[in-house]
């Protein structure tokens, strides 16, 4: 399990289009990564909605957002162009980079149990380094909540 002060897992994975993005895209910038369940599902799609909205001030900040599933890239041009998202969302089919992070775990629902990933977000900071872990994260809140947390360290 990765914690505060470890070096982020590297990975490539492939994005809109099939473009590859990589992690070190990202060096030298705050970056946020949140893993989801399942695009166009009630949650992710709030959840993906709200980071969109708060973007502008993200990047105010030097940071860029990057949501992670294991749906396809298609499927994520399509959810990106139903709800008119601006955050980068890359395909894990396999599940590798959620793991990676921590975030698929066994989740129980409605009695049963299975394996899936589990709502969480990474806040990377220029050097490479976790700075703040949301683990089992609840969608009301939880974008203005992470735009806070980058404020604050920020400050120090």
């Amino acid at each position: 399990m990765i914690e505060i002060g470890d070096v982020a897992p590297d990975f490539c994975l492939p994005g809109a289009g099939g473009q590859e993005i990589c992690l070190n895209a990202h060096s030298g910038k705050w970056l946020v990564l949140y893993f989801y369940p399942k695009d166009n599902t009630s949650g992710c799609t709030r959840e993906a909605m709200d980071f969109t909205a708060h973007l502008p001030d993200f990047r105010k900040l030097g940071a860029e957002v990057v949501g992670i599933s294991r749906d396809s890239p298609a499927s994520h041009e399509k959810f990106a162009a139903k709800h008119s998202l601006k955050v980068t969302l890359l395909s894990d089919p396999d599940h590798r980079v959620t793991e990676s992070y921590g975030a698929w775990a066994l989740k129980k629902m409605y009695g049963k149990e299975s394996y899936g990933t589990v709502r969480s977000t990474f806040l990377i900071d220029p050097e490479g380094k976790i700075a703040y872990i949301w683990r089992r994260v609840k969608v009301d809140g939880h974008a203005a909540a992470v735009l806070k947390r980058l404020q604050k360290l920020q400050e120090i």
